[in-house]
């Protein structure tokens, strides 16, 4: 099927019905027209839902990350690159530059060390827990687990102190939001967060500790490159965004999910066994996942049965793709035990998210202490009552009230 050319474009993002529900479109879009138009932010980009189409655009080199590319359609009608504010330019480049980048960082995230950090984010959700419970029932669980769990875990990883916390978890949203802030209140806050952590990264060069900054700083690669400062600077914020605001938002729709039909929580409370998979069920399943991920083309190149022309920007929805029956078995259901389980939530190739291990090892953590610690976990409200916070780049919800 080929771009809609003679229809007017689509308003993007879809309006949702429900919280926990994919947006109608997408099965029509896969089916009828996978190459969409679409107005969004800044311009008219191309949607992409199919599996296919979406993961072989995600790993080919041809299609960049740089929305300030001449032609490229930017996320904000006043043409700011949200994306470049939470990742550094290095993490964005292509080639050498970007693997150079991964390989530095992705030491910090290797199997070893997340089971070395599996005890203290334990910890970390056990006290969050008390907190909840000593605080009485009925809770909003994103703001007293979903929301503050990860911050605390980034900021330990950074070094930052826990008296920071908060201003680290509204520098994360305001990264992350499209709307909800002016250019100027972006702006602002940016350069808040800038003047924070250059500080905090001199103080870690007079006094390395055992966190990712102090690491960067003193490590070189096998060539002797050391990171500068300012990719260091880019590079906490990366991390900020994409370890605080992305694992949140997962952390309470995995929630969400096994309480909607809470035979699925009892299958857990029945068989641990299943918590790995339930994970990666539960972000394959996740059919509001927010805007995607845009790219930008300055060739012709042919995706699937259309070909996109050159100076089109892509919108990459992994979460449409994630639901393609072409892939999946029972696409629109949530099977705990599946697979095998190739969602792509968070992306393939040399871009995949560096961080992966560490949202999947918080997933995990906290599903495990939910279980023990709290077994007759139920939602306190409807399903049709939860609301999902507008304007962010990933969408979370806006609260989860819970009993138990």
């Amino acid at each position: 099927m080929s771009v809609n050319d003679a229809a007017a474009p689509l308003s993007y993002p879809f309006p949702w019905q429900s919280a926990l529900e994919p947006p109608a479109e997408f099965t029509e879009l896969r089916a009828k027209c996978p190459h969409a138009r679409i107005s969004v932010g800044g311009g008219e980009m191309t949607l992409l839902t199919r599996y296919a189409d979406v993961r072989a655009v995600t790993g080919d080199p041809r299609f960049t990350r740089d929305l300030s590319a001449e032609g490229a359609v930017s996320l904000s009608a006043d043409g700011t690159d949200l994306y470049s504010q939470s990742e550094s330019k290095s993490m964005a480049a292509a080639g050498e530059a970007h693997e150079q980048w991964r390989r530095m960082v992705s030491r910090w995230f290797t199997a070893k060390r997340m089971t070395a950090l599996r005890p203290e984010i334990e910890r970390m959700a056990e006290d969050l827990i008390d907190a909840t419970v000593e605080q009485g029932a009925p809770a909003d669980l994103v703001a007293r687990l979903a929301f503050p769990l990860p911050v605390q875990v980034i900021c330990s990883m950074l070094g930052v102190p826990d008296a920071d916390r908060d201003r680290f978890a509204h520098w994360s949203n305001v990264m992350m939001n499209y709307s909800r802030f002016s250019r100027d209140e972006a702006a602002a806050s940016t350069a808040e967060f800038d003047a924070y952590m250059l500080g905090h990264i001199e103080a870690k060069r007079s006094d390395p500790q055992d966190d990712i900054i102090s690491n960067l700083i003193v490590q070189t690669n096998d060539v002797g490159y050391r990171m500068p400062g300012d990719d260091l600077l880019d590079t906490a914020k990366a991390l900020l965004a994409a370890g605080h605001e992305t694992t949140a938002n997962s952390i309470g729709k995995m929630t969400a999910f096994l309480l909607a039909d809470r035979t699925r929580w009892q299958a857990l409370l029945a068989d641990r066994s299943l918590i790995r998979t339930t994970v990666e069920e539960a972000l394959r399943y996740d059919a509001q996942l927010g805007l995607g991920l845009p790219r930008f083309i300055s060739e012709d190149v042919e995706v699937g049965d259309a070909v996109l022309r050159a100076g089109t920007t892509v919108m990459l929805s992994m979460a449409a793709a994630n639901r393609d029956e072409t892939v999946f078995e029972r696409a629109d259901e949530m099977v705990l035990d599946r697979s095998p389980n190739p969602h792509i939530s968070f992306g393939v190739g040399p871009h995949s998210c560096v961080g992966q291990a560490l949202a999947r090892t918080e997933m995990q953590v906290v599903l495990e202490v939910m279980l023990r610690r709290l077994p007759g976990l139920e939602l306190a409200a409807s399903v049709d009552e939860l609301k999902l916070e507008e304007g962010l780049i990933v969408t979370a919800l806006t609260e989860l009230p819970v009993s138990w």
